[in-house]
């Protein structure tokens, strides 16, 4: 099972990431989904409770704005990690829209970005499996001193 870096801890991941090419039913089980198929299904998995959505860092959240307290996730994908789109969906999820679960950021996403996504209001991480996790997790607390504000409530 893979592995899950979170702000307390490393644990499994147990939500199943689901693509926007994958047809048919969800699976059992917790899923993430995309925006996209959210939209297009939201009324009859509305209720289901083990449903999440991600969306890429380039995607307007307000499509999703009354939904947002039906998720217990929601995954923010960094396409490529030179893109900080990301960084302030993250802020806008947590500041203005006012989502409290996990906030877990997936994709090509970097170590030495973990302190300032986690500054942000990310608290969980989905790293690539060759990353060492307790390395990764060392990180996330390397600096002492800030000179901005902060989402992350940790």
């Amino acid at each position: 099972m893979p592995k899950l870096l979170r702000v307390d801890g490393i644990e499994d991941d147990n939500w199943q990431f689901i693509t926007t090419d994958d047809e048919g039913e969800l699976p059992t089980g917790s899923v993430l989904v995309p925006v996209k198929k959210w939209l297009e299904h939201r009324e009859q998995w509305r209720t289901r409770g083990d449903i999440g959505i991600w969306l890429d860092g380039d995607q307007d959240p307000d499509c999703i704005a009354l939904d947002i307290p039906h998720f217990n996730v929601i995954a923010i994908r960094f396409v490529d990690f030179a893109d900080g789109r990301g960084f302030s969906l993250a802020s806008l999820l947590r500041e203005r829209f006012g989502f409290v679960g996990e906030l877990r950021a997936t994709g090509q996403i970097l170590r030495e970005q973990l302190f300032y996504l986690k500054r942000c209001g990310f608290d969980s991480f989905q790293l690539p499996h060759e990353v060492d996790l307790e390395a990764a997790r060392a990180s996330l607390y390397e600096f002492t001193v800030t000179y901005q504000t902060a989402c992350a409530s940790h």
